[in-house]
């Protein structure tokens, strides 16, 4: 019995050395932070995902791009392998990605609407009001006292890229570099599609980069509106806004965003050789 005992320690200790040394040298893969905030504007904890490039130095000054949909199980991940892709590869300097991680993206990314129909299908809509006093009063402020920063960016697909465009037409100086995918212009009968020529009226001729894209296998209206709000922009003849549009020809409302985010950057970051 002692014998067997004697043996069954020493198997145990062998088994626990190869673990051991399996493990030893295990360490976590870090690429920023995770913060939470306090929101008083919209009386909820708010979390980021912030992703920090590799040489950060918080000396230093960065762009910071604003990512909505921004949780580890939306586009936080690939977008930042896309942002240091560009800095390597690129002449993209190095930035700071802030990805804002949803709670209910129906009720931050929409305005109000009178429509029946979609007051019924999405009954927490209408507050992006309050999601863009937040990121004004508190998310940018917040950060830019946290890391010294440059440009500002901000991308949003879908309902983000509706709530990009009504930051562009109505807080426009909120970012410097706006890009939009696929954004959800039909939202309440295209309201804003219609406001926008007006609103452009207003807004001063300050130097932007804004990208447009839609899939082509999209739903027809989502192509049309695109298109619109491009033209729209480019009749508003601002002298200081670079315009760009782009048709993802083999992409649909799923598949869009990386391969479309990919060719807005390359318009403002063209390959250079290597010195």
């Amino acid at each position: 019995m002692i014998k067997k005992l004697l043996i069954f320690c020493s198997i145990l200790f062998t088994f626990q050395s190869v673990v051991f040394a399996q493990t030893g040298n295990v360490k976590p893969l870090t690429i920023g932070e995770i913060r939470t905030i306090k929101s008083k504007v919209l009386n909820e904890d708010r979390i980021l995902n912030i992703y920090l490039p590799q040489n950060f130095d918080k000396t230093k000054s960065y762009p910071i791009i604003y990512l909505l949909d921004g949780s580890m199980n939306e586009d936080f991940i690939h977008v930042t392998g896309l942002v240091q892709f560009f800095n390597q590869m690129y002449s993209m300097p190095e930035t700071i990605v802030v990805g804002i991680a949803n709670v209910d993206r129906k009720r931050d990314f929409t305005f109000h609407t009178d429509l029946k129909d979609l007051q019924k299908d999405y009954p927490t809509t209408g507050h992006s009001d309050k999601f863009i006093n937040f990121l004004e009063k508190e998310l940018k402020p917040y950060i830019e006292s946290q890391f010294k920063t440059t440009d500002k960016y901000i991308f949003g697909q879908s309902l983000g890229g509706l709530l990009a465009t009504e930051i562009l037409l109505k807080k426009p100086e909120m970012f410097n570099n706006y890009f939009i995918i696929s954004p959800s212009l039909w939202w309440d009968d295209e309201s804003l599609l219609k406001q926008a020529p007006q609103l452009l009226t207003k807004i001063p001729d300050s130097k932007k980069f804004i990208y447009v894209s839609v899939g082509k296998g999209e739903h027809p209206v989502m192509v049309k509106d695109a298109e619109d709000l491009f033209d729209v922009l480019k009749k508003a003849n601002k002298k200081n806004w670079t315009l760009d549009y782009k048709m993802m020809e083999t992409d649909n409302h799923a598949t869009i965003l990386h391969r479309s985010l990919y060719e807005g950057l390359v318009k403002l970051f063209p390959y250079q050789e290597p010195k």
